[in-house]
């Protein structure tokens, strides 16, 4: 009889399995693969090698505290001459004396997650088991079968790979772009995104079926999207706030990355993080989901709806002079961040499948939870709305209608002939370069289409502007030209008598800084102008000068100013509302590299800002950080203030540790300029070998 086969060593070949698989970012530390696609490992024994008819080889995978074939999370397969379609396959591969090549795979339907592998070796009636190490199995992009496949090569590589982006804010006319490092395959992030699936509810409440639900991205898309903000007690990573005030926290503006959040969230035993605002809970959410293996990118919605009451309905009040009267909860924001992700949607009637909605921002409850989504964007354009999940909130993100309403003195309210256009310029990052892509008309149909008539019928919602009579008189706001922070500017409002008579009118212009969320701060400009006569047919241009001694101490962060027109009309008591948001720019971070770059190989960029404040800024700080780049995040303490309308320069060292295009992202803070962006794209050549 044969003697026993005994293993010696064993090979995960973290190395070549990790490039096969496009996860060697992830460092060689350990075993990460997607599923559906074969992985190979390497046995040595000691003393004879393995013979095929006498010794039979198989192994046991497992994943979750409480492992059930039933449910998916554990599986037992012997070594076999061709793979196995629908479950585990181990496969010979080659036999080198007494080393023995084997190929694995898991099915495209694998839960994903931290998987335990175990080896069972018998000859004859004796048989020993040897536990060989642990891997790590995501989502697969690549594999026609998988939910998340997605066809494209180049989308593939921007929405599961690349580890920087954009990231639209501003304003609806004065979009500008942030530079984000989403960092996925950074060290530590795989464990701590394992780790944030391990502490939310529906896992401490029932871990079996959790573990066994981590197949399906539709399930694994909600659990993030609650997990990521903390309104449930449910150990989420961030805290919201919108108020202003972060003194015992980092503000929403100034972080620059994901992977510093998520860091510490773990270093603090998983206690929020303060505090995030739209887009971090979005930028957070899609490093997570990139890292498990779900294509995903941050979109921007100008202009976006809150409708807390559900009728599609945002009503705005305004007293005489342009103020806003806080009377319903609706609000609309300058813009609003989400995700989408993309996976099949096996769970709905078919032409759902594609990108999906998600947005981790806590608004409204979804079950009894603070999540959104998955809502197939296709059914948003459609105006399907009774399908899973929250397709109605998203609807009005993108369609709702804004209604002004003017309180006269006497209290009585004229409604406003005009209705400001929700759902503006839908913005994510172009694939594979540093430009914006509108996505507006995967929401919606054109405006005034025959087919977005018939989707608001379906969605039993009627659009006033849809039924507006061109009334006689119009109103717009304008800017000259770029409003930059610290600089005095004008806006204009301009006024059109479209009939045949003169009119007599007033017309109150009142400016205001403003948040991103729609909440206004202190008036930092006014006109009131008793009476405007207007000549048939004729257009009227009246400036208002807006001094940065009055805006500059209450501006907010998000550099808005938020301008407000009131055109009331004597004879008819006809009242005209215009609203317009204006960015205030900030200065340009300047970065230059010097040096040739090279994969482990120092490099210096030189980062420069000029003060465009008539004051010193003080408390200066530089944060820099890139994926692949720096290590983590650098950090520069200016000693001395920055004088008024004067440059500041400092060197940043650091040793790129991968090559290719790497992206470094820059922020700058200080007592009176907050949360100014910048960012430079890297190529770093190869080591030599």
């Amino acid at each position: 009889m044969a003697e026993d086969l005994v293993l010696e060593t064993w090979d995960l070949q973290c190395d070549r399995n990790g490039r096969e698989h496009r996860t060697a970012e992830m460092g060689c530390q350990q075993l990460v693969v997607r599923r559906g696609q074969p992985f190979t490992i390497t046995l040595h024994f000691s003393g004879r090698g393995y013979e095929e008819g006498v010794d039979k080889l198989a192994f046991n995978v497992e994943t979750g505290p409480c492992p059930i074939e039933t449910s998916g999370t554990r599986s037992h397969f012997a070594v076999t001459d061709f793979p196995e379609e629908s479950g585990w396959s181990a496969v010979v591969q080659q036999q080198d004396g007494n080393s023995l090549s084997i190929s694995l795979c898991s099915p495209t339907s694998a839960c994903i997650g931290r998987y335990s592998l175990t080896l069972e070796t018998s000859t004859g009636y004796q048989g020993t088991s040897c536990h060989i190490g642990h891997f790590v199995l995501l989502f697969n992009a690549w594999h026609p079968e998988d939910t998340v496949f997605l066809r494209d090569e180049d989308e593939r590589g921007e929405y599961v790979l690349s580890q920087q982006g954009l990231i639209y804010q501003g304003a609806r006319d004065y979009i500008t772009s942030n530079p984000w490092n989403f960092g996925q395959f950074e060290d530590d992030i795989l464990s701590i995104c394992l780790n944030l699936l391990d502490t939310n509810p529906k896992f401490l409440r029932d871990q079996n079926r959790d573990c066994s639900r981590r197949n399906d991205p539709v399930y694994i898309g909600r659990v993030v999207s609650a997990m990521v903000n903390c309104n449930d007690e449910d150990r989420g990573v961030l805290a919201g706030r919108w108020d202003n005030h972060y003194e015992d926290g980092m503000s929403p503006m100034a972080w620059i990355g994901s992977v510093d959040i998520l860091k510490r969230w773990k270093e603090f035993g998983c206690q929020p993080v303060k505090y995030g605002q739209c887009w971090v809970f979005a930028a957070v959410a899609c490093t997570v989901l990139r890292c498990l293996g779900i294509p995903s990118r941050v979109v921007t919605n100008y202009n976006s709806a809150h409708d807390t009451n559900g009728n599609l309905v945002i009503d705005r009040y305004l007293n005489e002079t342009g103020e806003q009267e806080q009377r319903s909860k609706d609000m609309i924001w300058n813009f609003h961040c989400w995700v989408e992700s993309w996976m099949a949607r096996p769970d709905l009637a078919p032409g759902y499948d594609g990108w999906q909605a998600l947005d981790p921002t806590p608004q409204e409850k979804s079950e009894g939870v603070f999540c959104c989504g998955p809502a197939p964007v296709k059914a948003v354009k459609e105006g399907d709305l009774q399908l899973k999940y929250d397709i109605p909130f998203v609807f009005a993100e993108v369609n709702a209608d804004v209604v002004y309403w003017v309180v006269q003195r006497d209290g009585s309210q004229k409604k406003s002939t005009h209705s400001s256009v929700v759902g503006k310029n839908i913005s994510t990052k172009s694939v594979g370069r540093d430009s914006r892509e509108d996505i507006t008309h995967t929401y919606k149909y054109p405006e005034g289409s025959e087919k977005e008539r018939e989707v608001f019928v379906k969605a039993e919602h009627e659009k006033s502007s849809l039924r507006q009579e061109d009334e006689g008189l119009h109103l717009k706001i304008k800017l000259s030209e770029g409003a930059n922070n610290g600089c005095d500017f004008d806006v204009f409002a301009v006024i059109n008598n479209n009939t045949d008579a003169e009119r007599v009118c007033r017309l109150m212009l009142c400016a205001r800084t403003a948040s991103y969320n729609g909440t206004v701060g202190p008036q930092c400009g006014m006109k009131d102008l008793l009476n405007v006569t207007l000549a048939p047919r004729a257009e009227n241009t009246v400036p208002l000068r807006i001094l940065y001694e009055k805006y500059g101490e209450s501006l907010t962060q998000d550099n808005l100013i938020k301008v407000v027109a009131l055109l009331t009309e004597y004879q008819t008591g006809d009242v005209v509302v215009a609203v317009r948001d204006v960015y205030m720019q900030n200065p340009e971070i300047k970065i230059r590299i010097l040096g040739e770059p090279m994969q482990n190989r120092k490099l210096v960029a030189e980062i420069s800002l000029v003060n465009p404040l008539p004051a010193p800024l003080n408390n200066c700080v530089f944060v820099a950080e890139g994926a692949g780049l720096t290590n983590g995040q650098q950090t520069k303490e200016l000693e001395e203030p920055v004088e008024p309308h004067a440059e500041t320069k400092v060197r940043l060292d650091f040793v790129p540790s991968q090559s290719g295009l790497r992206k470094l992202v820059v922020d700058f803070e200080s007592d009176k300029l907050t949360g100014v962006k910048g960012h430079r794209n890297v190529i770093i050549a190869p080591q030599p070998k």
